[in-house]
């Protein structure tokens, strides 16, 4: 009974719960209705009231519409009143605009007091409120300008409109109210427009004009009319007058207005009236006089991105190159504001591509978000820049360096401009003895004379303009050549920097540089970054001159004053090496060494294509070989530096020997050198001699790359199958190599044609016509290389360019095909150049970017570029016209066959082997010395069989023939008949394999059988058999052998000699 008066009480109390908690959510439902009919019927109240409004703005502005302008300032204060009060910027677009035209109608109203909308700033209890209204309409009013697009038309009617109402109430210029006795009121009026500009600056003015000028202007074709270009420009610049200039907005103009892409350059075309009033207020000095504060110029531009950096760099440079004066008296502080500038850049400007950088059409790889709604402005931007490297802003900041008079008399001396050939080499040294004696007086350029403190008021200048400069070159990478070119435009600017540089330091010239370099202190990089700039500069300037401006005009430097450099940098380059610096160079001092290497090397290969500098000038006389050598062996440093960067400052005989043991050690490593221990491995091939070429090629060109450089021995075969007599000792296989390369390197075969003029070698266009044509280019090139792995010198001259592209060279930033192409065809160099010089319209002469080749009898055109044959050759783009045919002949034409003879080369010769010859000594290393040939060198190494001795009196006559009777010539041709080549071997005769020999014979060369103890006996003693009077001299070119019968006269031995030279009665086997 218990236990059910229990339950029944549990279930009352839940029953009294569920019905309190019904209550409570009734309650709920019944605020929650209330609540929301409330809002529900506040909504629909507002609405009301809004519809109502807007119907009693749209009734205002449209009733009697014609007659608007006659409103009452009043009326439209109160309509403008209840429009703000529910004001939507979607749905009150048009009754805003029918608002501000309604207001702008009132204040063109002539004696209409009450009309006039600016009226009620007079009315005591309306002035506050209708300064608020304006405040309001102004801001809007630039909301939107934030939107719209001035290249759509509808818009740019409306940017008229906002931009309307911006200037007519910023300033009280145009306001009736203070003409007349209202005059006195102009103070206080000026006091609320200044106001009202405040409380816009404070909204973010200045960024509602830089995005409608950004929109209207950051494009190819500007969008902004004339008048909103004034109306913008005129509202950026009130805020600033008003202020007297403060650093605060000065600050908001430079970063706002000044970093729209070309803007200066778009007043200038458009409203060229508003550069006037930046003038008048020497606003230009007052942008610089700010911005050469460090702290302020930082805080721009970290507040700008870096486009933008270069936007505001681009204007201000813009506006220096309209303002000389200022330019003049500010050179400080206008240089000092680039770098800076310049240098904020530069920290971003990144050298390659990673997923942190960014394209810029100017700077390149930039590490900081890259605006590219600015990309189409960017050509306008650097016409800006280009006035920075333009000759007239040049000629101002330079103008220390340019008012220094070169000339101490009218009479230049010039060195005579005919090419030095090798033949009339020798007197080269009086030559240039007597051009300095002349010159001495003319130049004080020459050489350094020092006298000039470093840290003078001229000196600093200078050295910051150079700083620039340089800065500029870093940081603005894909427009560097542009920037060279400038700089190199004014023909006595370089001549004047170098004279000013020799000028520097005590002494002048290298040790005051060399100095800066263990100095880390500012003024040491200002004086480096001259000499870099100097160096770069010269560089550009030489590499894009060709030969006739270089050597005959002599555009820029006279050639004593190239000599003059050149010896200068030489040494510096040197000492930098040979100091120690360049092994832990970093950052600048890296940079300056590449630039002063670059510039002494664009020289340097100039002087090896044609001298300008007396014999023996790139050699450093301090630089002992022997301790060279010691230290190669010992893997220092710095030996390997100068082998790498100046192996010109050893003398070229030690670089050959230095080649020579570069090889031996190779051959010690591959164990291809006979010892004591071990003997190498020898490859036999058998050749028939009327098939030496196909047969060389079958068995070769299958061998392995070590197989090749290793003992190769030859055995000839008759077209029987028979054996030829011999003995392959290298002589045989000298000859197969011979008669390989002049099989391969005869024009005849189409491999390789003759250059016009002087017939040197290069691979041939229509090469292609034989099958597998790059497989022989590539047995060529091995075969050659085998030639200079041995030391077998072999009589073939190439053309200049194609050594220079077996070297590499044309894979350098500083290689002109210009400069090589007489080395391929001199009749056509002179056709290109003179197109470069012609002074007429040159589309006139009906040249197309292609060229037009006979091809086998069928006329071929090649297209330099893409489409060439329809772009026609333009005084706008002939230079790149000849630079793009230079490079067609040279080497699009047979770049396949280059390549492939180049990899045959390289697999027997490492590249870094021969980089340390140029191009000449490449040609001496592969055919031998072109020097007189050294007849006491010759017998000294001689060796004497059959008898004779170096006192028998046939071998006197013999060398005495070839000393006073034979020519030069004659001796040449002497010495091809015992070698099959006609110039010496680098090193002297004493590194001719096998030694040259002479040897007694008795019978003809099918009779001869060899030495006998008799026939040696005979020759010793000068016992005959008989006379041979009736037999000619004969050799053994694979042996360096001369037979020589034993002659009973002088002058039957030397007409005997001679003819047999003459008929070339050589290649014979004994």
């Amino acid at each position: 009974m218990f236990s059910a008066s229990q339950s029944s009480k549990a279930q009352f109390l839940d029953k009294a719960r569920q019905a309190r908690e019904e209550r409570r959510e009734l309650k709920e439902r019944e605020r929650a209705a209330v609540q929301v009919q409330a809002l529900i019927r506040r909504f629909l109240c507002r609405c009301r009231l809004q519809r109502e409004i807007r119907r009693e703005v749209e009734d205002f502005f449209g009733t009697n519409e014609s007659g608007s302008s006659k409103r009452s300032a009043l009326s439209v204060f109160r309509i403008a009143r209840k429009l703000l009060f529910v004001f939507n910027h979607k749905e009150d677009k048009e009754r805003f605009e029918k608002l501000c035209r309604c207001i702008l109608n009132s204040m063109d109203v002539e004696n209409e007091p009450k009309v006039w909308y600016v009226s009620l700033a007079l009315s005591k209890d309306l002035t506050l409120l209708w300064i608020k209204q304006i405040k309001d309409i102004l801001w809007f009013c630039c909301e939107f300008l934030k939107q719209l697009k001035p290249d759509i038309l509808q818009d740019s009617r409306l940017v008229n409109l906002h931009l309307t109402m911006l200037v007519t109430f910023t300033d009280t210029s145009t306001w009736k109210i203070l003409r007349g006795k209202g005059e006195t009121l102009r103070p206080a009026m000026n006091h609320i427009c200044a106001n009202i500009m405040g409380h816009l600056n404070q909204k973010g003015f200045y960024s509602v004009l830089q995005i409608l000028l950004t929109n209207g202007l950051a494009r190819s074709r500007p969008s902004l009319s004339k008048g909103s270009l004034t109306a913008i420009f005129s509202l950026a610049l009130r805020p600033v007058v008003a202020a007297q200039f403060s650093d605060n907005l000065l600050r908001s103009f430079l970063i706002h207005i000044m970093s729209v892409p070309a803007i200066m350059t778009h007043l200038a075309t458009l409203t060229p009236e508003r550069l006037a009033v930046i003038e008048s207020h020497d606003l230009f000095r007052k942008f610089i006089l700010f911005l050469s504060r460090e702290t302020q110029c930082r805080d721009v531009c970290v507040c700008l991105e870096g486009s933008h950096t270069l936007c505001l760099l681009g204007n201000l440079v813009y506006l220096g190159s309209l303002n000389d004066k200022v330019l003049e008296e500010e050179t400080a502080h206008f240089v000092g504001v680039l770098i800076h500038m310049l240098s904020y850049c530069q920290k971003y400007v990144s050298q390659k591509k990673s997923n942190l950088t960014h394209w810029h059409p100017v700077l390149g790889w930039f590490s900081q978000t890259v605006d590219y709604g600015l990309n189409e402005s960017m050509p306008l931007l650097t016409k800006q820049l280009q006035h920075l490297w333009g000759v007239h802003m040049i000629r101002i900041l330079f103008s220390d360096v340019l008012s220094k008079k070169l000339l101490e008399n009218q009479e230049i001396a010039q060195l005579p401009t005919q090419p030095v050939s090798p033949q009339n080499s020798l007197p080269m040294k009086n030559l240039f003895k007597r051009a300095f004696q002349k010159s001495a007086s003319v130049r004080n350029i020459l050489k350094p004379v020092g006298g000039k403190r470093v840290d003078s008021a001229e000196v600093q200048k200078v050295c910051s303009i150079c700083v620039l400069y340089q800065t500029t070159l870093t940081t603005l990478t894909q427009i560097r050549l542009q920037i060279l070119t400038g700089l190199t435009y004014l023909d006595d600017l370089l001549p004047k920097l170098w004279a000013f540089i020799c000028e520097l330091g005590p002494q002048g010239g290298l040790k005051l540089f060399l100095e800066c370099l263990n100095n880390d202190t500012e003024e040491s990089k200002r004086l480096l970054a001259m000499l870099m700039l100097f160096c770069d500069c010269s560089r550009h300037l030489i590499t894009i001159l060709d030969d006739i401006e270089v050597y005959e005009e002599q555009i820029s430097f006279k050639l004593e004053e190239l000599v003059t450099i050149s010896s200068f940098l030489n040494s510096f380059v040197f000492k930098m090496i040979w100091d120690g610096i360049v092994e832990n160079a970093r950052g600048e001092t890296l940079e300056l060494f590449h630039s002063v290497h670059g510039w002494l090397m664009v020289l340097y290969e100039r002087d090896c294509r044609r001298r300008f500098a007396p014999e023996d000038h790139w050699l450093r006389k301090d630089l002992k070989p022997s301790v060279l050598f010691q230290e190669l062996d010992k893997d220092k440093k710095r030996a390997q530096l100068l082998l790498q960067y100046i192996p010109h400052v050893i003398p070229h005989k030690n670089r050959v020997l230095l080649f020579r043991n570069m090889v031996t050690k190779e051959k010690e490593k591959l164990g291809l050198v006979e010892t004591s221990s071990a003997s190498p491995h020898v490859t036999h091939i058998t050749i028939r001699r009327s098939r030496m070429l196909e047969d060389g090629y079958e068995q070769l060109r299958q061998l392995s790359q070590n197989a090749m450089k290793g003992v190769i021995r030859v055995k000839f075969v008759n077209d029987l199958g028979v054996d030829e007599a011999g003995i392959d000792q290298d002589g045989v296989f000298k000859e197969f190599l011979e008669e390989i390369i002049k099989k391969v390197f005869d024009p005849a075969l189409n491999l390789f044609k003759t250059t016009s003029g002087d017939e040197r070698l290069y691979p041939s266009p229509t090469s292609y016509i034989h099958e597998n044509y790059l497989q022989l280019f590539e047995f060529v090139g091995k075969m050659l290389g085998k030639a200079v792995y041995e030391g077998i010198v072999v009589d073939v001259p190439f053309a200049s360019f194609f050594l220079s592209q077996l070297l590499g060279h044309h894979h350098s930033v500083f290689y002109s095909s210009v400069d090589e192409l007489p080395s391929l065809d001199s009749e056509f160099y002179k056709n290109l150049t003179s197109i470069k010089r012609y002074d007429g319209d040159i589309s006139d002469l009906g040249l197309t970017l292609s060229y037009d080749e006979d091809v086998m009898g069928q006329l071929v055109c090649h297209e330099l570029v893409p489409g060439g044959k329809t772009i026609p050759v333009t005084n706008e783009n002939k230079i790149s016209y000849i630079h793009l045919m230079a490079h067609f002949r040279m080497h699009t034409q047979i770049k396949s066959q280059t390549a492939a003879l180049i990899s045959g080369f390289r697999s027997i010769i490492k590249p870094e082997w021969i980089r340390m010859f140029s191009a000449p000594e490449l040609q001496r290393l592969i055919s031998g010395d072109n020097a007189e040939i050294d007849l006491e060198d010759l017998k000294k190494h001689t060796v004497y069989y059959g008898g004779f001795h170096g006192s028998h009196r046939v071998i006197i006559w013999l060398w005495d023939i070839l000393a006073n009777d034979f020519s030069p010539e004659e001796r040449a041709m002497f010495l091809k008949f015992v070698t099959s080549c006609s110039r010496p071997p680098l090193l002297g005769f004493a590194y001719l394999k096998p030694p040259f020999s002479i040897r007694c014979v008795e019978v003809s060369d099918d009779q001869d059988t060899g030495d006998t103890l008799g026939s040696v006996l005979r020759g010793f003693f000068t016992i005959r058999k008989k006379e041979p009077g009736g037999r000619l001299p004969t050799s053994s070119t694979c042996f360096n052998l001369l037979k020589l019968p034993n002659y009973s006269k002088k002058s039957i031995l030397r007409e005997k000699l001679r003819y047999a030279i003459s008929m070339n009665t050589g290649f014979e086997l004994s």
